[in-house]
């Protein structure tokens, strides 16, 4: 419980950033901000930490210390079959698709009835799911 906690102050922070750059807590509000430059070019080191921040919200590889999947045989795998186990899988997949929607929408100025901001959304889910695919899973032993 602490560890999520831990990075939602993180994205709160982040968030209130912007919304103190903006003067506007309308998310539309960065699009028209980002018509010349991404917030994500001059803002870097804060989009690596909201990313990272993200990937712990969504307790992807590096940060799944609180699940503990492979000890504990896939965990939910063995527990839940067929329908459960879509609708879990499906509510973990689609976090990370609106934890990459607000990155998107946040850091590289996006408007939602663009070809491009799918694009955009598609480039930084499938970072998610490199991400996953390229870290080990950190032993505690």
């Amino acid at each position: 419980v602490a560890q999520t906690i831990s990075y939602e102050v993180s994205m709160a922070l982040i968030l209130l950033s912007f919304v103190f750059l903006i003067n506007n807590y309308n998310l539309i509000s960065f699009l028209f901000m980002q018509k010349n430059i991404w917030f994500l070019l001059m803002m870097f080191p804060m989009g690596l930490v909201w990313f990272c921040s993200s990937l712990a919200e969504t307790n992807r590889t590096p940060f799944d210390f609180a699940e503990g999947e492979s000890e504990l045989v896939s965990g939910f795998n063995v527990e839940y079959s067929s329908g459960g186990f879509a609708l879990i899988f499906l509510a973990e997949y689609s976090s990370i698709l609106f934890m990459s929607m607000l990155f998107v929408v946040m850091f590289m100025g996006a408007d939602m009835f663009s070809f491009w901001f799918y694009l955009k959304l598609m480039l930084i889910s499938f970072l998610f799911i490199w991400v996953r695919g390229t870290l080990p899973r950190f032993r505690y032993d």
